[in-house]
């Protein structure tokens, strides 16, 4: 009974972190995990003794206590200095192991499997929605991906607006996406099921509505999806394409059943122009700018002072004419 105590405790924990990174469908994610959770246990190593310790030690030295020493003479000890830094010296050994480990081990460029078997998707963050390219099956998606289980995916990824970030959290690892470069990313899903997948950086006003949907086939399935994908209407090409890549918020779910060649690194290579990008609140707008800022404050102060009868703005120093005409009015 004690010993299945901590599995339940464990079990009603994480009862409530289901499509996360702690529920992982595929050996990436299932590496993340254990990387979160082997952090945890190596903090906790730290944190629980110290916890317990200062409780300790208020209680001992309490102002009742007759057994305590008091001893305020005490300046050094060569055992408790050891203590003291060997602990935070261990917790960085640790640590950097576990980072080391997870940098190689899960390097987002590493290979799943071989290249004839792995399947190749081209990712494309847009305003506000994400562009799935297959070359293999010269078909592309919009705000759906389809995968097969069992089957290392490769991902190349670039943005046609402002940077953004692939995440599919029970997949593994998120990358960033960006404007004019490609990154890499190597993902798998062990099962058949529908998971979660966001654009996980913060582009604009339709932000909230960049999510898709995964569906993870059986590998027969995700060969009779992509026949019916191809059979159907669209066709992607540049001049489609253009007209996509316009800002749109809560774009549903479409296909095209054919793709121009080298569409994708056409976008990477900017022979396609990117898109602009939001324009709302952009640090380079003119309300927002300090100097064009400062600029306004100094004419609206001009303005205020040119009210006040026998204001001289000619002879007044630049940094005294707000607080004349302010000063004025409060006269007034």
């Amino acid at each position: 009974m004690l010993r299945t105590l901590p599995l339940v405790a464990g079990g009603l924990l994480l009862a409530g972190c289901g499509g996360g990174v702690l529920d992982p469908q595929g050996p990436v994610g299932d590496g993340n995990r254990q990387i979160l959770l082997n952090s945890l246990a190596v903090m906790l190593v730290i944190v629980v003794p110290t916890i317990i310790g200062a409780l300790v030690f208020a209680w001992w030295f309490r102002a009742s206590n007759s057994k305590a020493r008091y001893r305020p003479g005490f300046t050094y000890s060569g055992r408790i200095e050891l203590i003291v830094w060997s602990i935070p010296t261990l917790t960085i050994l640790f640590l950097g192991g576990l980072i080391y480990y997870g940098s190689h081990a899960l390097d987002p460029r590493r290979p799943l499997g071989p290249a004839d078997k792995t399947l190749e998707i081209e990712a494309v963050a847009l305003d506000w929605k994400w562009l799935f390219i297959y070359p293999a099956q010269r078909i592309a998606t919009v705000n759906e991906l389809t995968i097969p289980a069992g089957t290392p995916v490769r991902f190349r990824l670039t943005s046609a607006s402002v940077m953004n970030v692939f995440f599919v959290p029970q997949l593994g690892s998120m990358i960033y996406a960006m404007n004019g470069m490609e990154s890499e990313l190597n993902l798998q899903a062990d099962r058949p099921g529908e998971l979660y997948g966001q654009g996980a950086h913060y582009s604009g006003s339709g932000f909230p509505g960049m999510n898709f949907t995964v569906h993870v086939v059986p590998a027969e399935a995700f060969s009779g999806w992509a026949a019916a994908v191809a059979d159907g209407p669209g066709v992607l090409d540049a001049k489609s394409y253009r007209a996509l890549a316009l800002q749109s918020k809560d774009v549903p779910p479409s296909a095209y059943g054919e793709v121009q060649d080298g569409l994708f690194d056409a976008i990477v290579r900017q022979e396609i122009p990117p898109a602009p990008g939001p324009s709302g609140g952009r640090g380079g707008a003119p309300d927002v700018h300090p100097e064009a800022r400062a600029e306004s404050l100094s004419g609206s102060a001009a303005e205020s002072a040119a009210d006040v009868p026998g204001a001289n703005l000619c002879t007044a120093p630049a940094g005294t004419i707000r607080t004349t005409a302010l000063g004025a009015k409060r006269g007034g």
